[in-house]
C-alpha cells in the first residue's frame, strides 16, 4: 500500500538516494511484530524490531532483532563491552528518540546512538522495520544502514 505522505525515515532514505520499499499495516488490527510480518505476507525472521536499551554507565544503545525473538540482554551488554544494560522505560522513549512505542525506527532518531543489528540480518538481501510511524514499515539492505548511521554493528543477540 502506498502512503500519501512520506515519513521521516522515507525522507531520509531519499536523501541518501537509498533503495526501499515501503508497507502499510495501519487499517489491520496488527500489534506485534509476529503479526505484522503475517498481515504483510512476509518472513518473520526478516521482520525486525527496535529496542533502545540504557547501560549502567547511562550510555544508549539501540538494538535490531527479529520480531519473534527476544533481545538477550546479556548478550548484549558483552558485545558492547557494558557489564550490564536493561530496556529504557516506555516513557522515556519519545523525548529520547522522537519515537513512540511500535513506531520507533533505528534511522531518524533525535540522537544517534550505537546500533547493534543481530547477525541474523546478514542472512537476507533485504530487511523490515518500521519506518517511523506505527502502521508503516520500510524495506532495506542492511548494510545500507551504514551508509546512514555511523556505529552499525552485527553480533549474535538473541535469546
Amino acid at each position: 500500500m502506498i502512503m500519501a505522505h512520506k515519513t521521516n525515515v522515507e525522507r531520509i532514505l531519499d536523501k541518501y538516494k537509498i533503495k526501499y520499499n515501503s508497507y502499510s499495516y495501519a487499517n489491520t488490527n496488527a500489534i506485534s511484530g509476529v503479526e505484522v510480518a503475517k498481515v504483510l505476507g512476509q518472513n518473520e525472521k526478516q521482520v525486525f524490531k527496535t529496542l533502545v536499551t540504557v547501560s549502567k554507565t547511562k550510555k544508549y544503545y539501540v538494538f535490531m532483532v527479529p520480531v519473534a525473538e527476544e533481545l538477550d540482554l546479556k548478550k548484549a551488554a558483552v558485545c558492547i563491552k557494558e557489564k550490564s544494560i536493561e530496556m529504557i522505560k516506555q516513557k522515556e522513549l519519545l523525548p529520547l528518540t522522537g519515537y513512540i512505542h511500535g513506531g520507533c525506527s533505528p534511522i531518524g532518531m533525535k540522537k544517534e546512538f550505537p546500533l547493534v543489528v543481530d547477525i541474523s540480518a546478514k542472512n537476507f538481501q533485504t530487511i523490515i522495520f518500521s519506518a517511523g510511524h506505527i502502521g508503516y514499515q520500510v524495506e532495506i539492505n542492511p548494510s545500507d544502514l551504514e551508509k546512514i548511521l555511523k556505529n552499525v554493528s552485527y553480533y549474535d543477540i538473541i535469546k
